[in-house]
This record gives structure tokens, C-alpha cells and sequence, in this order.
């Protein structure tokens, strides 16, 4: 039996991390390497895990394979999603402790981690517990004397990778969806961030899971992961991360063509019509960029304002940003902006602030570190960015605003399509017709009309281009983790 460490958390809440592997309903200890994870808010160390090994994801690899065809494969769908809706239940019992240990070890403000991540968590996970007896195929009328059908099954063993800016979000958005279709799951948390993923095994042997359904390795991703994305035994890989690690996820995945799910980088544009509410519009695109420590694949970055309320907009941007909530420790009540996550992470969205600074854009607020300790940086904001510039093409993922003028419906959408991503997009304008011809010509997988970063567990997500293939949440979730059988009935035709 692995071990556990003891640890009291800034609010007073104290509970029992794991350290090691989460496989077959018990934790074990790991084979690889040690991994020590940070408090980005303090860049001081929490804990020191067990990395997985080859040959641990092997194990995990089996243990699902086994819990698939054994147990699991036998498991009635209303079953499963009884199983799903106490998993659902346990979340919420314990929200505080999970959205405190995501606090920590992400750096993320407490109360977001509350609100957002792990009240949005249950949501997800109740949402594919009343779908797992929902999932059918069809019929299908050929000719008089011939019967087709179509099944949807699952897809066997699936490993998933999760990212560090939603630890136990991410989580439920790729483990519910494939538990209710009837998978078997090897899950890959970041290594900056499984504090919550590895506990997340408590509940689900305390909900009754057969052994082997849900597996938990830690580790580097250039082990534990390359190796998960790689194994042959494995059925589909899910993936949620920046589009260079996506396309050497799905290279790895080659090995056996494994069905996969990528949900990359995304560079999304804001345009802001000189018709907009404009002081919504401002509250809105701040929220779309500076929210999560701008650490957001959908966040809209790239703002684009028609030139009649170009100056307008950037005096109540920057207002606004003065103004918003204090950047500071995760656990205080009014702090709405926390640290980056790592200092790598740090040091690039630094480097890119000196990149442009130094390409000529106009830096109208922040671009230094914020405070003494922590890799906390003050939300950024560039004026007169130009198309060329790396700050435009690149994905920062980091509270960094670039703003630039545009004067016609055909600019900015030449402008706002300019991008080897296309994740998401805003448009701001109080003329309906313009919102939905625009939102038809934006090349983007996820459009806001006067708003911002808007996801609901009903609805898909993902994108075009290189920010990924496939979508999760919804009833799209259910078909990334299903496949077709066709069945062909000869009801008496004679040859």
C-alpha cells in the first residue's frame, strides 16, 4: 500500500494526500522517478510524489483491460449511471477540501475553484450519469428482406491527459462521458497539478467502481505520458494541452491508430463593433483574457476594435483593469487573479512581454512581476499591436491583452481568420443580424456574441484547425467515446 502525507491546507482543512499510483481501487506505490509538486504562490514545495514507470502504466494499461472486459463490460448503462451520480454526490460533499487542493497546487483563488471548477464538476458528472442508459443506435430500412441495426459500444481502454489550468475540471470532463459510455479509464494528470486527480481515487473506490475502471498514474509527461499515448493496448487517447504537445500525442497514438480526441491551443480574437454596449463589451473582454490567470484555452486574447471607439475602449479597459479585484494569495476572499502555475510559465509569458515590447506595441499597463514571492504577474495590456507581431500570432497563456483598430466588417474578419488556431471567438454589437453573419464566417469551433469563455456541460467543445479534433461535453462527448456497429440481418432472401 502506498503511502500517504498529512497536509494542512492555508484555510485549516487538513486531509491524506496519496503519494503513489491509483490502480485496480488501491494505491500503490510508483516505480519511477520522484516528482515534487510547487506552490506557484510561494514557489515552495508541497509534496514529493511517485512517478509512474513503464512498466506502472503497463500495469494500470492491464488492470483496465481486465476491469473492461470483465466486470465492467457486464454492468448495466442504469448501473453505471447510478455509479456516476454518487460519484457526482461525493464531489460535492467534498468541494471544499478539492477546490482547496486545487487552490494550491494550481495557484488558482479559492473561491473560483469553488464556483467554477468543482460546482461545474458535479454538474458534468450528473449530466452522464442520466446518459448512460441514453446512448442507442438506430434502425435502418434497406429492403423487405433484410434487417440492419447499428450499436454504439464503447471503445475499450481510453487514456486520458489532462492539463494543469482546471486540474479536477478536466478530470470530469473526460473521465464522466467515457465511464457512462461503458470505458475503461487510464488517467494522466499534469505533473504540476495531481493533488486533486489522486484523490479523486478515494471517491471512486468509495462509490463502488469495480477495481481497474479508473486507474490514476502521476509522472512527467515525457514518460508516463508518451508511454500511455503510445501502448497498444490502449483504445483512444484524449488529450487536453498545447497543440505541440497534441501533435506528439497524436504521432505516439499511431502506433495501433488509436482513436483520439486532442483539445489544443487556441489565439482567439474579441471584435468589438463601434455599435457594442461598450462598457459591457470592456467587462467582458477583460473577463475573456484576464480570468484563470489568463491560463485559458478559449481566453480572447487578441482584441479587435473598430476605430470609432478604439481610444474609448482602451481608457475603460485599463480602468478596468486598475480596478479589478486584488491579485494576491488564492485564499484570501477578494482575490480574484492568482500566480502563474510554474515558473517556466512564468519566465515565457515575461519573455513575451519583452518580445513585445520590443516589436514597437504600446504597453498601456502591467508587464512586470507582481509582488515578492510566487510567480504572479501584473495583467498586461498592449496598444497598437500589428499582425506580424509575435504577441498577435502566438499563444501566451498568460494574462497578456493585445489591441488593435480595425475599420470594416471585412478587415476584421481577414484579421480575426488570420490564425493557425481556431478555438473560439468573441463578437460584441447590438445589431443581431451582424452577430450571427459574423459568427458564420468566424473559423472557430466556439463563438461568444456579447460575451466571454462561455462552456456548459450540454454543449461542445472544441475546435478547428490546430486547436484540435473532436469535441467533449454534450451528447459529442458520448460519441468520442463510442463507435459504430453496423449489423446486417438476412431475414430470408435465397441466393
Amino acid at each position: 500500500m502506498a503511502a500517504s502525507v498529512e497536509i494542512l491546507l492555508p484555510n485549516g482543512l487538513r486531509y491524506n494526500q496519496p503519494t503513489g499510483l491509483f490502480i485496480d481501487n488501491q494505491y500503490i506505490p510508483g516505480s519511477g522517478d520522484d516528482f515534487t509538486v510547487l506552490n506557484p504562490s510561494l514557489d515552495e514545495p508541497i509534496i514529493t510524489l511517485q512517478g509512474a514507470s513503464e512498466q506502472d502504466v503497463n500495469t494500470a494499461v492491464k488492470a483496465a483491460r481486465r476491469a473492461f472486459e470483465g466486470t465492467w463490460s457486464g454492468f448495466p448503462a442504469l448501473e453505471r449511471g447510478n455509479l456516476l451520480l454518487k460519484l457526482s454526490e461525493l464531489i460535492h460533499r467534498d468541494r471544499e477540501l478539492l477546490a482547496s487542493i486545487d487552490a494550491l497546487d494550481n495557484g488558482k483563488p479559492y473561491s473560483v475553484a469553488l464556483d467554477v471548477d468543482i460546482n461545474a464538476s458535479c454538474n458534468v458528472f450528473k449530466y452522464y450519469a442520466g446518459a448512460a442508459d441514453k446512448i442507442c443506435g438506430q434502425t435502418i430500412e434497406t429492403t423487405p428482406v433484410k434487417l440492419a441495426y447499428v450499436l454504439q459500444e464503447p471503445m475499450g481502454v481510453c487514456g486520458q491527459i489532462i492539463p494543469w489550468n482546471y486540474p479536477f475540471m478536466m478530470l470530469a470532463w473526460k473521465v464522466a462521458p467515457a465511464l457512462a459510455c461503458g470505458n475503461a479509464v487510464v488517467l494522466k494528470p499534469a505533473e504540476q497539478t495531481p493533488l486533486s486527480a489522486l484523490y479523486f481515487g478515494k471517491l471512486v473506490a468509495e462509490a463502488g467502481f469495480p477495481p481497474g475502471v479508473v486507474n490514476i498514474i502521476t509522472g512527467l509527461g515525457s514518460v508516463a505520458g508518451k508511454v500511455l499515448a503510445e501502448h497498444m493496448d490502449v483504445d483512444k487517447i484524449a488529450f487536453t494541452g498545447s497543440t505541440e504537445t497534441g501533435r506528439a500525442i497524436m504521432r505516439a497514438a499511431a502506433s495501433n491508430l488509436k482513436n483520439i480526441t486532442l483539445e489544443c491551443g487556441g489565439k482567439n480574437p474579441s471584435l468589438v463593433f463601434d455599435d457594442a454596449d461598450l462598457d459591457q463589451a470592456v467587462k467582458w473582454c477583460h473577463t475573456g483574457i484576464m480570468s484563470n490567470q489568463g491560463q485559458v484555452c478559449i481566453s480572447t486574447s487578441r482584441i479587435y476594435v473598430q476605430e470609432s471607439v478604439y481610444e474609448s475602449f482602451l481608457e475603460k479597459f485599463v480602468e478596468v483593469t486598475k480596478d479589478h479585484r486584488r491579485i494576491g494569495d488564492p485564499f484570501h476572499d477578494n482575490t480574484w487573479q492568482g500566480p502563474q502555475i510554474s515558473k517556466s510559465q512564468y519566465d515565457k509569458i515575461m519573455w513575451y512581454i519583452d518580445q513585445g515590447k520590443q516589436e514597437g506595441a504600446r504597453l498601456l499597463h502591467g508587464g512586470v512581476k507582481h509582488g515578492d514571492t510566487g510567480y504572479f504577474i501584473e495583467p498586461t495590456i498592449f496598444a497598437d499591436t500589428t499582425e506580424d507581431m509575435k504577441i498577435v500570432r502566438e499563444e501566451i497563456f498568460g494574462p497578456v491583452a493585445v489591441i488593435s483598430k480595425f475599420s470594416t466588417v471585412e478587415e476584421v474578419m481577414a484579421k480575426a481568420n488570420d490564425s493557425c488556431y481556431g478555438l473560439a471567438a468573441a463578437i460584441f454589437t447590438e445589431n443581431i443580424g451582424k452577430a450571427h453573419r459574423v459568427a458564420r464566417k468566424l473559423q472557430s469551433g466556439m463563438v461568444f456574441v456579447n460575451s466571454s469563455s462561455d462552456s456548459h456541460f450540454g454543449i461542445p467543445f472544441g475546435g478547428y484547425k490546430s486547436s484540435g479534433i473532436g469535441r467533449e461535453l454534450g451528447q459529442y462527448a458520448l460519441q468520442a467515446y463510442t463507435q459504430s456497429k453496423a449489423v446486417h440481418v438476412n431475414l430470408g432472401q435465397k441466393l
